[in-house]
């Protein structure tokens, strides 16, 4: 059930729209950065192998088997191990993510302004950030200036008021990714709990195997 929960938490965060309409841009030559996704897919990569550790676990506890019960309880050490290592990596990385983020951004934003920016696509990457995040500008002063003189960028606002409050593209993709990662955060600390649950009570059903066969 854990790795059940763990996959498809992970392949909802893949398919989100949100970050699928984002990280799937290219500028020119260029694509987005998509570091978010390789913890992504260590989660699915977990999900699964949990599930079929799981399966295992379960079978090796009805057949009292202790050899299925040592395998077992190896598999969770390795998987709490590439977990823990995970967590490492998206807790150095989480600033990264959407730093990369918005230096993509910025560059499509500098080259949505210019003149040639039809041939390396930029005005078309700029807006699909404007339209998925609901956001304008790298920040809320050149947000709201776009508004007034570059329409063609950002979707119109109903009231000069409603353009000076748009709320500017950084804090979104800021936003956007931290909600995200806290959501992986939550996960991996309940399965981590689970999975040390399970790794004590696999050794006690194994000693209990082992003992109970003396007599």
């Amino acid at each position: 059930l854990a790795g059940g929960i763990i996959l498809g938490v992970a392949l909802w965060l893949r398919h989100d729209s949100q970050t699928t309409n984002i990280l799937y841009l290219h500028l020119g030559e260029k694509q987005a950065p998509n570091t978010f996704y390789v913890g992504i897919y260590i989660l699915i990569a977990v999900g699964a192998v949990m599930m079929f550790v799981g399966f295992l676990g379960c079978y090796g506890a009805i057949q009292e088997s202790q050899c299925l019960l040592g395998t077992f309880f190896t598999c969770l050490v390795i998987l709490f191990a590439c977990e823990v290592a995970a967590g490492i990596w998206g807790f150095v990385n989480k600033d990264q993510i959407a730093k990369d983020v918005k230096q993509f951004y910025d560059q499509a934003f500098q080259q949505a302004l210019m003149a040639e920016s039809d041939a390396n696509n930029g005005k078309a990457v700029v807006k699909t950030f404007h339209e998925t995040l609901d956001c304008c500008g790298p920040d809320s002063v050149i947000g709201a200036a776009t508004h007034l003189w570059r329409e063609d960028l950002c979707s119109r606002k109903d009231s000069i008021l409603k353009t000076f409050e748009t709320v500017s593209c950084h804090k979104k993709i800021d936003e956007l990714f931290s909600g995200k990662l806290y959501v992986i955060g939550i996960v991996a600390i309940v399965v981590a709990v689970i999975m040390i649950f399970e790794m004590i009570l696999s050794m006690v059903l194994c000693c209990g195997i082992r003992n109970s066969s003396v007599y």
